[in-house]
């Protein structure tokens, strides 16, 4: 049995611990927060032991997942490894680079797992995806989503786009050579809505717009390559494969009849179970995780330059 516990069970840290209740061959040890009433759902929903102080839990278990806050992440993270547990922490991995990269250090020093929480990864039409792509010429993702408290102590490239941004870079596998992005803030003191152009050195290009104040929720994302167009859809999971056969287009004919539509197949597990599930086996196996602290890090260095480019912006 692989001994895990939840450090703060706000929105996504609640489902880490049910997750973990269902989990074949994990005992959920226990859940830690600062916030009593949330503690007592919890600890009351999934049959698990209740603390306010996490460093308790540390010594019980051997590995967590931390739902904190982002200003609190690296605070906890650190600390979880230093006792000796393997951490899967939310996206982003940290507030700061140095940060991370402090973390992703400690964690190979420890020999350690530390994975980061870019549940995307393990949506199922994301890993049809990168079963399919070859080679990306142009990507265009958007990500839009109504305004909620959570998470607006960060702006809306950290709290959202990051997701995005970390597929990104898991597809195209480049060297970033340019980028250019704007935002403005709507109800937060922070950029609530946010378009990022990100040119590589292999030369895909991609198109990043982030909304969290928008009426309608949309999560999506549309590759370009010289020869297929593919459409995924994340929140029904979804993969459409348009791919232009060999025929050669005579005169007067439709070019459109020459194109083949598919719709792929898609594992519709959950995602976050297919992301826990992964993280224990890493644990128990010492494999390196399917999203990794150094992946992490990644994303977060590339949202950084994006968020410092924004914050340069005139405000008038």
């Amino acid at each position: 049995m692989i001994r895990v516990g939840v450090i703060g069970v706000g929105h996504l840290g609640y489902h880490h611990a049910r997750v973990y209740s269902q989990l074949p061959a994990v005992e959920l040890v226990g859940v830690s927060d600062t916030n009593e009433e949330q503690l007592e759902k919890v600890t009351g929903d999934f049959a698990t032991e209740g603390l306010l102080d996490y460093e308790e839990l540390l010594e019980r278990v051997d590995a967590v997942s931390v739902g904190v806050p982002t200003s609190l992440h690296y605070a906890v993270g650190k600390r979880c490894l230093e006792a000796g547990v393997s951490v899967l922490i939310e996206k982003p991995i940290c507030a700061e680079l140095a940060d991370a990269d402090e973390l992703v250090e400690l964690a190979q020093e420890k020999q350690l797992t530390l994975q980061v929480g870019h549940v995307e990864r393990f949506n199922g039409a994301v890993r049809k995806l990168a079963e399919v792509i070859k080679k990306p010429r142009f990507i265009e993702c958007h990500r839009l989503s109504p305004y909620q408290s959570r998470g607006d102590d960060v702006g809306v490239v950290l709290d959202l786009m990051i997701h995005d941004i970390d597929i990104v870079l898991s597809l195209v596998r480049s060297s970033v050579e340019e980028f250019h992005a704007v935002g403005v803030p709507v109800f937060s003191p922070h950029e609530d809505i946010a378009n990022a152009r990100i040119r590589f050195a292999n030369g895909c290009v991609a198109n990043l717009t982030a909304s969290r104040v928008s009426v309608d929720k949309m999560r999506k994302i549309r590759i370009f390559e010289s020869d297929a167009y593919i459409s995924v859809r994340y929140d029904d999971p979804e993969v459409k494969l348009y791919r232009k056969r060999d025929d050669l287009i005579e005169e007067g004919m439709d070019p459109m009849s020459c194109i083949d539509i598919e719709v792929m197949p898609v594992d519709k597990q959950e995602p976050l179970r297919a992301e826990l599930a992964s993280f224990v086996r890493c644990v128990e196996t010492g494999e390196r995780p399917v999203v990794s602290g150094e992946d992490g890090r990644d994303a977060l260095r590339l949202a950084a330059a994006l968020t410092e480019q924004i914050e340069q912006l005139p405000k008038e």
